[in-house]
């Protein structure tokens, strides 16, 4: 029998899945809600999906690394491209979570949802969702979003929400992670409909959570920190109802995650404190395979990888994960 240790350094490396990227747009798709990056295995089978929302002022091909270690464990990611590259002039997130509930209805469409951009726009046929295993995820801004979906704010009857918002969804998520959350600038600061209460464990999402943080992220260069204190990764965990899960990548910062190729430098280098040893795959691994470990358990009912890294043994993760805590 494989040691604990074997057991959850394999979520680290790359999964035995060959993946596959694909953009998707209205021009192939005329239903969908936004565009999309699909990062899928191309091994023939049934997968759990994972929607996945960026950060504020990001595009979604900069995780493609990230997403891609999440994929070649055995789940489909589909990240909609909520916004530019221009920051929004406001604190409002009601369009962002509208979009990802359209979206997440979308899914199901059985004319042109994601089992037919599967078949008939990457043309693997022998690759299926399994939409009844579906996480919901984000980083920075967009793990706020993710939150919010969840609680279910912003509805039609919230009064800071747009005035069109999405239909229902026929589908139910399972699990809830935050990569580097960030609910706004400062505690008096926040996104629109507002996450954070400030009371611990007052946030019922309905599903296990897992709250992934970076340790440079509230440490600035110059200008405000990317995830400062009071509203990071910190505080949506202290607010978190069990079951939740907390696992902090000491060394690295809130945007060390994205991809190498592909960002602007100002972006990449400048905006947020970074690691500056050029070891960005090492955070990636280490993100990836927590978010890996976790779906694994919360989706597919193997939970061997998550005890593993709950149990934090040295050597285990390939950048220091510290804190690693979690309340059931």
């Amino acid at each position: 029998m494989a040691s604990p240790v074997a057991i959850g350094m394999a979520v680290f490396q790359r999964g035995p899945h060959g993946v596959d990227v694909k953009h998707v747009d209205h021009s192939q798709v005329p239903s969908v809600p936004k565009s999309l990056m699909v990062v899928t295995p191309t091994d023939a089978g049934v997968y759990p999906v994972a929607v996945f929302l960026h950060g504020c002022s990001m595009y979604n091909s900069w995780y493609e690394s990230l997403l891609s270690h999440v994929a070649s464990h055995g789940f489909i990611a589909v990240a909609p491209q909520l916004g530019g590259i221009i920051p929004p002039l406001n604190m409002k997130d009601s369009k962002d979570i509208d979009a990802t509930r359209q979206v997440t209805s979308w899914l199901a469409d059985k004319q042109q949802g994601l089992a037919h951009v599967l078949t008939n726009i990457l043309h693997l046929h022998g690759v299926r969702p399994d939409l009844s295993r579906l996480a919901l995820a984000g980083h920075s801004r967009g793990g706020d979003t993710a939150f919010a979906v969840a609680l279910g704010l912003g509805s039609s009857s919230d009064t800071v929400t747009a005035t069109t918002t999405a239909p229902a969804s026929p589908l139910k998520f399972s699990a809830l992670i935050g990569v580097d959350p960030v609910a706004g600038l400062s505690k008096q600061l926040q996104l629109e409909p507002k996450v954070l209460t400030f009371t611990p464990r007052s946030l019922d999402p309905g599903m296990p959570a897992l709250v992934i943080g970076t340790g440079l992220g509230p440490k600035h260069v110059g200008l405000s920190p990317c995830a400062p204190a009071g509203v990071n990764h910190a505080e949506f965990y202290d607010e978190c109802a069990p079951p939740r899960y907390h696992v902090v990548v000491r060394d690295y910062g809130h945007l060390d995650m994205l991809d190498d190729d592909g960002v602007p430098y100002v972006i990449k280098n400048c905006m947020c404190k970074r690691n500056t040893e050029d070891t960005k795959d090492l955070a990636r691994r280490a993100i990836g395979g927590a978010m890996v470990a976790f779906l694994r358990a919360k989706l597919e009912d193997h939970d061997e990888d998550l005890r593993a890294v709950l149990e934090n043994s040295p050597g285990l993760s390939p950048a220091v994960l510290d804190p690693v805590e979690y309340d059931f």
